[in-house]
Parts: structure tokens; sequence; C-alpha cells
């Protein structure tokens, strides 16, 4: 004990002692040492019995004795009002100790634990429980328990009025019961009974955690015995409540300010990312109308949207684009998405252009779905300037080739310089293609619509090759300059496999012979444009519609299509290699295949004719084999080499 306190016990015991003087008298001197003996070392109630024991037994005076009951009955008082105080000092340390912890509250359970585990240590209880009220659920649920041993107690929930704990839930007044299963003030309820049954729990006392007028929980301190609480432990019970309440409060005013904090912090974020947005949308916008300006194309579009995006876009054609997805944003005018990808259509007055499609971008931004948009309508802007453009110089290509093949009394140079605007060089060698649609659609809207995409082809064929085309006799008339390592027949068929996939229709192409020096001598196109038809209508009649053809291809056929009626040309492919042989090395194998179609491909008869072993005539056959191909002896082969070698005897006395 203390200094402090020895000496306010001494005080308290003098003035006791005044008062009992008053009554019956001064105790003798003395009588009160062994007592302050036993309040300076704080002895238990039963050891101050002991002086009076041993003065009876020693037999002294019964005024010794008399005096010495009144010091001890002075000195239990004074114990009493040390022990008060020093409760006292307890509770209010313990106060001042939870109120530190709730000015620096961090956790609030910890807080919580706290508050119950000095509940239970100062009322010197078995078992301390705070519940909090649900809203939600309109009942009070476990929160904190200290001393509890039961799983089934501590996850009690208790509704409004239902035990002790609902009834100062409901109230706002604290409870105190004795002996709670004998206490039929409360509601018991199977539940709640078994709960306290497990626990072990006889004398309860509950008071309400209040937050102005509205009860938020109750803080409970009970023991496993019957006890009675004392007014001055049901208070500082509600102090502890108090202060329980009020950390509750401050953690809810806590979160809500986190909350509230974090809540800026998103808006925050959000207003960055929509400056990001923001400055993306205006950057697309610089760089589509710097597109615009300098004449980019809708590939260009698509790389500029990409790094903005930081996708990867692509522009797609009508035909290639998801048609639900890009009917949907035609319909719809916004960019819709489509399994992981955005697809924004391209269109102008109701027809679809092609689509703006967004790869693995399955996420997009509402702003940023804004500038895909965009894109897309700078897009179709495009597609019609240049679809605009390319008619136009269609059309100017197209009037200059008809000029060409109608107009013959053109003055040259004009045509020179009309077709070096549209990068066309008349004095090149060209070819005259004639292509046609292989069959006429039973629909007619189809079959113009099919005419249309061939002559639209043809133009940009023509416009890529620096050629010329136009429409012409339910087809087109294509003019295109002839490659140093291209044939007529070549060019021909590389047209028709070119013009056939651009219209997804088979289409037939008949060419020309080589044309040169159009500006000068116009009519050799119109001319050019007859055999090109002819060799047009061959490949029809012959069953090879979808394929391509020069005169040279149908070997002395070509000699009815082509124009120049080219004889020797016509030698010169059939046998022209044989010919060649004979006038290097002196032989005669013109003369034995003369004589071996003339006795009627017969070996033997030929060696009687040329007066030769028929080894010998063997040997120039099967050289003649080497030089024309195994197939020479087939028959129609055999009817072209035998045209050719007539050709060669009619010619070759004008060659002498």
């Amino acid at each position: 004990m203390s200094r402090d306190h020895v000496q306010s016990a001494e005080r308290s015991a003098r003035t006791a002692e005044a008062a009992a003087g008053d009554a019956s008298g001064p105790a003798p001197a003395g009588a009160e040492a062994p007592f302050l003996e036993l309040l300076a070392r704080g002895a238990s109630a039963d050891a101050y019995e002991q002086p009076v024991l041993l003065a009876r037994a020693e037999g002294g005076p019964a005024e010794r004795i008399a005096a010495l009951e009144r010091a001890k009955l002075l000195a239990l008082r004074v114990r009493s009002e040390l022990e008060g105080r020093r409760r006292r000092e307890a509770e209010l340390s313990a106060l001042f100790e939870t109120a530190h912890d709730l000015a620096g509250l961090r956790d609030l359970d910890a807080v919580l634990r706290a508050i119950v585990q000095r509940a239970r240590s100062l009322l010197g209880t078995d078992v301390a429980y705070l519940s909090l009220n649900d809203p939600d659920r309109g009942d009070t649920y476990m929160r904190v328990t200290e001393g509890s041993v039961a799983a089934r107690f501590q996850q009690l929930r208790l509704g409004m009025g239902e035990g002790l704990g609902g009834l100062v839930a409901q109230t706002a007044r604290p409870y105190v019961t004795d002996d709670y299963f004998k206490d039929a003030r409360f509601q018991h309820t199977r539940t709640i009974d078994a709960g306290v049954r497990d626990e072990g729990l006889v004398a309860i006392l509950g008071v309400p955690l209040m937050l102005g007028h509205h009860v938020i929980g109750v803080l409970f301190a009970a023991d496993r015995r019957a006890r009675v609480f004392e007014r001055e432990q049901i208070a500082l019970l509600g102090s502890f409540a108090a202060l329980a309440a009020a950390a509750i409060d401050t953690a809810n005013l806590l979160a809500e300010t986190r909350s509230a904090l974090a809540g800026l912090e998103r808006a925050n974020e959000i207003i960055r990312d929509r400056s990001g947005v923001i400055e993306r949308a205006s950057d697309v916008h610089d760089r589509l109308a710097e597109l615009v300006l300098r004449g980019g194309g809708v590939h260009d579009v698509a790389a500029a949207v990409s790094q903005v995006l930081d996708g990867t876009v692509e522009f797609a054609e009508a035909a290639a684009a998801p048609a639900g997805a890009l009917e949907a944003s035609r319909a719809e005018g916004h960019a819709v998405r489509h399994q992981d990808d955005w697809i924004a259509a391209v269109a102008a007055g109701g027809e679809l252009l092609g689509a703006l499609v967004l790869r693995g971008h399955p996420g997009l931004d509402p702003v940023d779905q804004r500038t895909l948009e965009r894109a897309a309508m700078v897009t179709s802007l495009l597609l019609l300037a240049r679809r605009s453009a390319a008619e136009a110089e269609q059309r100017v290509r197209g009037e200059l080739l008809d000029d060409l093949l109608d107009a013959r009394d053109r003055d040259p140079r004009l045509l020179r310089e009309r077709a070096a605007r549209l990068h066309a060089d008349l004095d090149a060698t060209h070819v005259v293609l004639a292509a046609r649609l292989d069959a006429p659609a039973a629909d007619a809207d189809h079959e113009a619509d099919a005419r249309r995409r061939l002559w639209a082809a043809a133009s940009h064929l023509a416009a890529t090759r620096h050629g010329l085309a136009a429409a012409r006799d339910g087809g087109t008339v294509l003019l295109l300059p002839l490659g140093t390592r291209d044939g007529a027949a070549d060019l021909a068929r590389r047209t028709a496999r070119q013009l056939g996939t651009a219209v997804h229709e088979a289409v037939t192409v008949g060419a020309s012979a080589p044309v040169e020096e159009l500006a000068t001598r116009p009519d050799t196109v119109a001319a050019a444009y007859t055999e090109a038809r002819r060799c047009l209508d061959a490949l029809r009649v012959l069953g090879r519609s979808g394929d391509g053809a020069a005169a040279e291809d149908f070997g002395f056929l070509g000699l009815l299509l082509a124009g120049d009626r080219d004889i020797a040309g016509f030698v010169d492919r059939t046998i022209g290699q044989v010919v060649a042989y004979d006038e290097r090395r002196g032989t005669e194998l013109v003369r034995t295949l003369d004589a071996y179609f003339a006795c009627g491909m017969s070996p033997a008869r030929t060696k009687e004719e040329l007066h030769v072993h028929v080894n010998t005539v063997a040997q120039r056959l099967e050289r003649v084999g080497r030089l024309l191909g195994e197939d020479w002896q087939s028959p129609a082969r055999v009817l072209e080499i035998q045209l050719a070698l007539r050709l060669h005897r009619l010619s070759a006395p004008a060659q002498h």
C-alpha cells in the first residue's frame, strides 16, 4: 500500500475513532496500533479479528477489549473505503486506457476485444461478451466474446425482445438477473437457452450500446454461478458500453471516410482516364484529318486508329465481315461487339462498303468506341471519294478506248496527251482483250449487277496495268501493254483468272495478236478487237468458257481467227524447229516428213519413196519427235503439221 493510502487510512481511523468516542468514549491508548499495522500491509478482513481474540484469550480488561472492538470496526471501515477507492482507481484507469485505445483506433475488433477483456477483469466475471444489432435482419448477433468456451453460444443470434440481450436491445435499458433460467421476465427460446446452457451461465448483466437515441448493441458480463451485481458494477459496465459505442461510431466514420477517399481516388482515376481518352480522341481526330488531307487510304486509317486504341484495327470487305454484327452496326449506327472483336460498319447511303474490325479487344471504353465509329465514318468518306475518282477515271479511260475503236481520224498528238494523263503509253506494244461473263444469268437484275462488277474489275485492272478499258457488246474490252516476257495468250489467261476472282464468276477472255503504234494507226485497235472477239467466241464454242486464249493457241484455226492471217508465224510455231534443224545441219527431216505423211505414215513405204534404209527413216522420225514433242503423231498435231508442211512448200519459192 502507498504512503498516501496509509495516511488517508490513519485520517479515516481518527475520524471514525472520534465518532466512536463521541458515542462510547475514547479508546485506550494503543488500541488502534495493531489494526493500523493490518491496514498498512493490506491484510484480509478475517485478520482484523485476531487482536480482539488474542486480548480475550489473555484475559485482558473489558475496557481494553471494548476499545479493540471499536478500533476493529473503524479499521474495517477504513479498509472498505480504501478498497473502494482502489477499485474506482482501477476502473478509472481501465476507462482511461480504453479511451486512449479509442483515440488511436486502428482496428475496431481489437478495441472491442480490449473493452470486453477489461470489463470481465474489473467486474470479476467468468464471461464478458458484446453483441451488435443487424438492421437488415432485425436481430442482434455476437460480435466479441471473452472467456466463452461454447461454440454454439459464440454464434448466437437473438431476435428483438428475446432473452436478456434481446430485451436490452429492444428497451434500451440495462437488465440484470441473478439466475437466468429462473427469471420469468425474459422471453426464453430453445436456441438462446441452449446456447446459455452450453456456456453454463447463471447470472447475467446486460447494458445497451447507445449512439444518440439508438441502440446498436449490448455489452454483457456473466457468471457461471448465482451473483448479485451492484449498482457500481452496472454503472461501470455502462461506461464501457459507452466507450464501445463510441469506438464503433468512430470506426464507422473512419470506414465512411476511407470509402469516400476511395471514391474520390476512383473518381480521380476516372477523370485521368477520361482526360487520357479525350486526348486520344483528339489525337485520332488530328491524324484522320491529316490522312484525309494528304490522300491516305483506308488501311492508313486502320493503322492510325490501331495506334490510338492500342490494338489491331483492320479494314474488312463487307463479304468478309461477320454478317450479323455488320448489319447490327449499320442499323444502330454504332460499333458492336462480336466475340472478342468490335465491328464498326463502313456504310454510305444504306450501302455496306465494309467494316473496321478491332481485333481481340473485348473491353472498349465508350469514348474509344466513338473513336472507332468516327474512323469508320472517315473510311466511308474516303471510299466514296475513291469510288467517285475511280468512276471518273474509268469514264475517261473508256472514252479514250472508244475513240481508238471508233474514231479513227483522231489527232495522234491529242490521243497521246490524253493517254499520258492516264499514265498510258500508246507507243508501247499492246494487246486487245475481249472479256465476257461465262453465261447470262436468269435474273436480269443479277446479270446487270454482274456486268457492272466485271466493268469495275476490268477498269481497276486497266488502271493498275497502265491500260484502258471500256464496256462494249455486253462485256468489256481492255487494251493492256504487253510485257517483255509475256505473250498474248499468257496475258489472256492471266486476265481471265484475275477478272473471274474479282467478280466471283467465270470470265472468258480472247486476245488479239500484239499491236503497235496505236496513236498513228488507230484502225489497228478496231481490227485487233475483232480478232479478240473471234478468239472469245471460239473459246466458248470449244467449251473452254472461263479460260483465256489468243489466236496462236488454236493452231491452224488461228489462221481463220487472226485478222492478219499470220501464215509464216503458224508455220514457224508448228514445224519451225524442224526447218531450222535442216538449215543448220543440211539434213532432210522436212522431206522425210512429207514422204512419211504421203505414204500413209508407213516407214516401209517411206524408205522406198526416199530410197533409204528403213533404219534411216526411223532415226529421222525419232529426231522429229525430239524436236516437235512426243505427241507429234496425234491426230490434232498431224493435221496441223501437214498443213504447215504444205504452207511451207507454197512459201518456199517466194523465200528463194
